[in-house]
């Protein structure tokens, strides 16, 4: 109990009215724990079900052999890992897996390809039959193909796609150390074509890659200027892969987590903001911690594209022990 000479401080990210957006982004992020996660338990319930987490299911419909040098990636050529490419799935492989999605609660299917970029002719006429196919079991459909040029995205669009991929992974500043063949721009530039096809952009990033807190937080002001903001942030925890170069990184602070997706919440008040890769490592307790902050998707399934994921069967445990249901596909 508060004595009479006591008071409850006021929220930093509340001190000052006219500070700049990486002012306010700072004051929002640093500010003591309770607070940070009240102010984002508040807008996360003002705009969301608090109960409600929507299932996801991203299946990898070709793997491996990327030009890109992403080092945190197994399926890029220029690593030397465990992984074996694979061809472009066919059509009904990938019918089958949504299928099955959509019968353990997922409500989005997102299909991913390891491409640096999307090329005109057969597999992209391919892929743009998947998502008629997955649209048409009432599914919103996602996709993260590597860039796309204006008239593929508007392609996409009339397919019946709901959301596309792209994400920026870090901050401008610290980009460069993670992907040398391609561009921060070059990312920009295909967010920009999915907006103006009139697509969902789904666009986060991922912790543990060597970045500071600072590059976290510009990362977030990065995504602030994206006009208009994204409709889902997944937030990525790396899972190290043996062969890349960053197989020896060590694991994220529980704690920094959690203040990520915090903040994350608190600017993007009606996105669905996603707790992505990682999941496995984490306990329990620490991905309540993560929804309590503001997180209302996962991804379900045994893989993230390549990486190990929690099984449905557990993901359905730990909703029930929250008191947590499946968010529901709204019409």
């Amino acid at each position: 109990m508060l004595r009479a000479s006591e008071s409850i401080p006021a929220s930093p990210s509340a001190l000052s009215p006219n500070a700049t957006l990486k002012q306010r982004i700072t004051q929002i992020y640093h500010q003591p724990l309770p607070d940070l996660l009240f102010e984002a338990q508040r807008v996360h319930r003002e705009h969301h079900n608090p109960h409600a987490v929507q299932l996801c299911t991203l299946c990898n419909i070709k793997t491996g052999a990327c030009p890109e040098d992403c080092g945190y990636c197994s399926q890029s050529a220029h690593h030397k890992t465990d992984l074996k490419p694979e061809p472009l799935l066919n059509l009904d492989a990938v019918m089958t897996e949504a299928r099955a999605a959509k019968a353990s609660g997922a409500t989005r299917f997102c299909m991913g390809a390891a491409w640096r970029d999307v090329k005109d002719g057969n597999q992209f006429e391919q892929v743009l039959e998947m998502v008629r196919q997955v649209a048409a079991l009432e599914m919103e459909v996602c996709c993260t193909l590597g860039m796309l040029k204006p008239h593929q995205a508007k392609r996409l669009k009339a397919a019946g796609l709901t959301a596309y991929n792209h994400n920026l992974d870090t901050s401008p500043h610290y980009y460069e150390h993670i992907v040398s063949t391609r561009t921060y721009r070059d990312r920009l530039e295909t967010i920009r074509a999915v907006s103006d096809a009139g697509i969902s952009v789904c666009c986060g990033g991922i912790l543990g890659m060597g970045e500071s807190v600072q590059d976290r937080l510009d990362f977030l002001e990065a995504l602030c200027g994206l006009n208009p903001p994204p409709e889902s942030i997944p937030i990525n925890c790396l899972v190290p892969v043996p062969g890349t170069p960053l197989q020896d990184a060590p694991p994220v602070e529980p704690i920094e987590l959690v203040r990520m997706i915090a903040t994350t919440r608190i600017l993007f008040p009606v996105a669905m903001v996603r707790l992505s890769a990682g999941r496995l490592t984490m306990s329990d307790e620490l991905q309540a911690l993560c929804l309590l902050a503001g997180a209302n998707s996962i991804f379900t399934g045994p893989k993230l594209l390549t990486t190990p994921n929690p099984e449905s069967s557990h993901d359905e445990q730990l909703l029930q022990k929250l008191g947590m249901i499946p968010k529901p596909l709204q019409g």
